[in-house]
Order: C-alpha cells, then structure tokens, then sequence
C-alpha cells in the first residue's frame, strides 16, 4: 500500500480552515446585516408615518391566525408536564404540590419559550416567505421605484404587530396550559380542581409572571426581524424562497432559545426569579 503524499493532510486541514473561516465571516456578516435592519426598522418607525391599515391586517394574520397551533401546544404540553409530575411526585408522596409546580413553570418558562418556538416558527417562515416571493418577483424593487419605503410598507407593520401580539398569545397559552393540567389532575390522580386551582394560585408571584411575559417582547422582535431579514436577502427563483424559508425556522429558533437563557439570567441576577 502506498503511503499518503505527506502534502495531502495539511491541504485537506487548509481547505477546511478556509471553509470554517467563511463560515464565521458569513454569520458576522449576516449578524451585522440584520442588526442595520433592526436599527434602520427603528428609525423609520419614529421618522414616518405609521401604517395603520398594514399593521391591523398584520395583527390578523399574525396573531390571531397563530391561536389554533399555540391553543394546542399549550393543551397538550400542560397535559404532558402534569403527568410526568405527577409520577415523579406521587413516588415522594408529594402530589398534593403538583399545582404549584405546574403554575410556576409554566407562567416563567414553559408558556413564554414553547409559545414563541411554535408560534415563532409559523410566523417567520409564512413573513420568509411572502418577502421572499415579493424579492424574487421585484415587488420589493417596484416599492422603492414608487418612492416609498420598502422598511415601512413591509417591515414596521411586521415588527410591531408581533411584539405586541406574543405576550397576549403566551398569556393564552398560560391559561390553557392550566386548564388541561388541573383537568388531567382531577381525572387522572384525583386532585380536586378546586384544591389545584388554590394552590397555584397561592404559589404565583407577580414576578413569575413579569419574568416571562416579559421575555415575550423580545422573542416577537426577533421572530419578526429575522423574518424580514431572510425574506428580503432572498435570491434565485422559488428555490431561493425554500431556502430563505428553511433558514428563517433555523435561525429563529436558535435565536429564542438563546435569548432565553440569557434574559433569564438577567432576571435572575435583577432578583424578578
């Protein structure tokens, strides 16, 4: 057998160092792009004139077209955790706290964050997409020929309507989740739903609630603008708008888990956990 030319292995090892390389100035690149787009988002929303009727149909299609997926991933995740709980709990003879563990969970962590993955991926990947099929057309390039500004028409309308609508729908959400679990609760390990309900109630602060209503924003702000970010940077054909779709589901997921941990960490250190 003949040995590998001693020149090959550091080719392969340059190749792959360049590719990485790439890789990294491409994410900073994007990174920078999107933060321009999120500043440039800003700016217009306070220097021009809001667009009412957009930002009315944007709640529409936003938020209340989002109610049936993030209804039933609240339903049934609150169906999961208390079941799961339960056993756990019922071998340490401790059962009868199951209402305080579920309403703590899910008002600080599990209503906000499996809201804004489900609900976030719904909504980038459908902003991805109809950007995406306006860039690819030239609608976005026949905005700015009319003079208008393509920020304002397409994004602001986005961007506000979803901050405002995640914490409504996680608030939602909170509520259904409980629902299904006291149910579950009584039916299946019986708990009585009024001693459920008291005992939630009474393990609820308002900082659990500010905690993670408050992440809501923020997970809304990134949904919308990665959104518009990848439907805008869109190129070649419907393939293209695949891609951008794909990438917007990816990134935006990625993104609320890590905004997640770290405004957790910063409530935490603010002393609201």
């Amino acid at each position: 057998m003949t040995s590998a030319s001693p020149t090959t292995q550091p080719r392969s090892f340059t190749a792959w160092a360049d590719f990485q390389i790439r890789r990294v100035r491409t994410f900073v690149e994007e990174v920078g792009a999107a933060t321009l787009l999120a500043g440039r988002t800003f700016r217009t929303m306070f220097t021009t004139r809001f667009d009412t009727s957009e930002f009315i149909y944007q709640l529409e299609q936003l938020g209340v077209r989002s109610l049936a997926i993030a209804a039933a991933t609240a339903i049934f995740v609150g169906i999961v955790m208390t079941i799961q709980f339960a056993v756990s709990m019922e071998a340490f003879g401790a059962k009868d706290t199951l209402g305080r563990v579920i309403a703590v969970s899910e008002a600080r962590e599990l209503a906000p964050s499996l809201t804004a993955l489900v609900v976030g991926s719904r909504i980038a990947a459908g902003i991805a997409a109809e950007i995406g099929s306006m860039t690819v057309t030239e609608q976005v390039d026949a905005i700015r020929a009319l003079g208008a500004d393509p920020i304002r028409k397409l994004v602001v309308p986005r961007l506000v309507a979803c901050v405002l609508i995640m914490p409504l729908i996680t608030f939602i959400a909170f509520i259904l989740g409980m629902i299904s679990s006291m149910l579950v609760a009584a039916l299946s390990y019986g708990i009585p739903m009024e001693f459920f309900f008291s005992t939630a109630l009474d393990s609820l602060r308002i900082n659990d609630f500010v905690s993670g209503v408050a992440k809501t924003p923020f997970f809304g702000f990134l949904i919308a603008i990665l959104g518009c970010y990848f439907g805008l940077q869109t190129r070649g054909g419907t393939e293209g708008v695949g891609r951008s779709t794909t990438r917007s589901v990816v990134v935006v997921s990625i993104s609320i888990l890590m905004a997640d941990a770290l405004l957790t960490q910063i409530f935490v250190s603010l002393g609201t956990l």
